[in-house]
C-alpha cells in the first residue's frame, strides 16, 4: 500500500527531527482553517507564523504562545535563534552528542598502543581495559568506530 503525500510529509519531517509533538495544541486559525498549506504538524513552519504573528501582526507573545501551542520562554528562545541564524537557526538539531565526547585523541592514543603492544586485544577487551585504567565506560561499537574514524583519517593523509 503506497502512502499518501501526507504520510511521505510526516516520515520527512520526523526524519528531520522537525515534526512537532504539539501539533494538536496548535489553535491558530490559519493551522485549523484546513488551508493545506498550514501544516501544524512543521515545527519549523509554526515556529515561523508565531514569531511572524508577533511581529508582523503585533499579536501579544502571550497569545501567540498560547495559540501555537509553546510557552512564553519557548516564543523567546524561538526568537532570540531566529534573530541570530535566521530561518536556519528554527530547524531542530540532532539530538544527542555531537561527537566521540568520551573517546578524546589521548584516549584514542591510548587504545592504539594497547593494540601495539597486543595485537589480539578485542574491541570489548579494549573498552573493559578503558574502565578499568580511567573507569572510562564505553561501548565496545564505540572503540570500534573510534579506531576506525583514526584509521580513516591516517590513510587520507598519506599521499
Amino acid at each position: 500500500m503506497a502512502e499518501t503525500p501526507r504520510d511521505e510529509k510526516a516520515a520527512a519531517l520526523r526524519r528531520q527531527h522537525a515534526l512537532n509533538p504539539r501539533a494538536q495544541a496548535v489553535s491558530d486559525a490559519a493551522f485549523t482553517s484546513g488551508n493545506d498549506f498550514f501544516d501544524a504538524r512543521d515545527l519549523v513552519q509554526v515556529k515561523y507564523e508565531m514569531l511572524r504573528r508577533v511581529n508582523e501582526d503585533g499579536e501579544p507573545v502571550t497569545q501567540a504562545a498560547a495559540d501555537f501551542g509553546f510557552s512564553r520562554p519557548s516564543f523567546y528562545q524561538a526568537q532570540a535563534v531566529f534573530e541570530a541564524e535566521g530561518l536556519p537557526g528554527l530547524v531542530p538539531q540532532r539530538p544527542g552528542p555531537k561527537r566521540a565526547h568520551k573517546l578524546s585523541e589521548e584516549v584514542v592514543d591510548r587504545l592504539e598502543q594497547a593494540l601495539k603492544t597486543d595485537a589480539s586485544l578485542n574491541s570489548a577487551q579494549l573498552a573493559q581495559q578503558l574502565e578499568e585504567e580511567l573507569g572510562l565506560r564505553v561501548h565496545r561499537r564505540s572503540v570500534e568506530r573510534a579506531l576506525s574514524r583514526r584509521l580513516k583519517r591516517g590513510a587520507q593523509r598519506r599521499p
